[in-house]
């Protein structure tokens, strides 16, 4: 659902204004078509485009919820009365077919739900589309490792970001606590302490061609160039004039 100004001109009075309506798309013989709910009217009370638009999220919201009055969408006040009075023209209206949204709906006690195997995903998740862009599995691949090592070793990557442990924890933790197996597709039960020893060294001997890799990589990603600035850091003090010196007269002439 979205709002839609419709512009408007009074002949008689030679007015221009703007209504607003409540739509839903539909595809009929291939082509799309937007079907009027219900007419906001002019929305004089709404100043700006956002609040406006804020309505048609609530009016939508109600809709999809029965008129149950939990959201998630922050509302003021003026918005609330009017979402709800136009939500209870539609429902008195009949303009829209309420009871087929819950009509393969089942009540749920919630006091029976119980969790089993619950695992986090959310920032294993976010480490995997970071790995992606930056190619790396596209690296180990042309280095040439098979899909099953890479999977370990993405694994053993993301796990690690995730929970910074020693081989022995970490195997406990996607064992256990995590659900980057779910993407990763590593097989769970084959994992061990060894094997995320054993993949530690094979990603430490491509260190080198890694790091050139990754460094050439975030500069196209993040349209950066090279630099290479040294800084003087030298931070010498002499009492006297030092004229016998030679360290003191070799500073000096570098100084200058």
């Amino acid at each position: 659902m979205f709002i839609k100004p419709y512009f408007k001109y009074n002949k008689t009075t030679k007015e221009r204004y703007t209504v607003y309506k409540i739509c839903e798309s539909y595809r009929l013989g291939g082509g799309i078509y937007h079907w009027i709910i219900i007419n906001f009217g002019r929305l004089e009370e709404l100043e700006t485009v956002e609040q406006k638009k804020l309505l048609a999220s609530r009016v939508e919201s109600l809709i999809m919820n029965t008129g149950n009055n939990l959201s998630t969408i922050a509302a003021d006040e003026p918005i609330e009365r009017l979402a709800h009075s136009f939500y209870a023209d539609i429902k008195q209206k009949g303009r829209y077919d309420i009871n087929q949204i819950n009509k393969n709906l089942e009540t749920v006690d919630l006091s029976t739900l119980k969790n089993k195997d619950a695992r986090e995903i959310g920032a294993e998740w976010l480490c995997k589309q970071a790995f992606d862009q930056l190619g790396i599995g596209s690296f180990l691949h042309q280095q040439g490792w098979a899909d099953d090592t890479i999977a370990l070793a993405t694994t053993h990557i993301i796990s690690r970001a995730v929970y910074p442990a020693s081989e022995l924890k970490t195997v406990s933790f996607i064992k256990e606590n995590s659900a980057i197996i779910e993407i990763t597709h590593f097989d769970k039960n084959k994992i061990t302490k060894d094997l995320l020893y054993n993949i530690t060294h094979k990603l430490y001997k491509e260190k080198d061609k890694l790091e050139q890799y990754l460094s050439k990589r975030t500069n196209e990603l993040f349209d950066l160039e090279d630099k290479i600035i040294l800084y003087d850091l030298t931070n010498t003090y002499f009492e006297g004039r030092m004229l016998k010196s030679k360290i003191a007269n070799s500073t000096h002439h570098w100084n200058s």
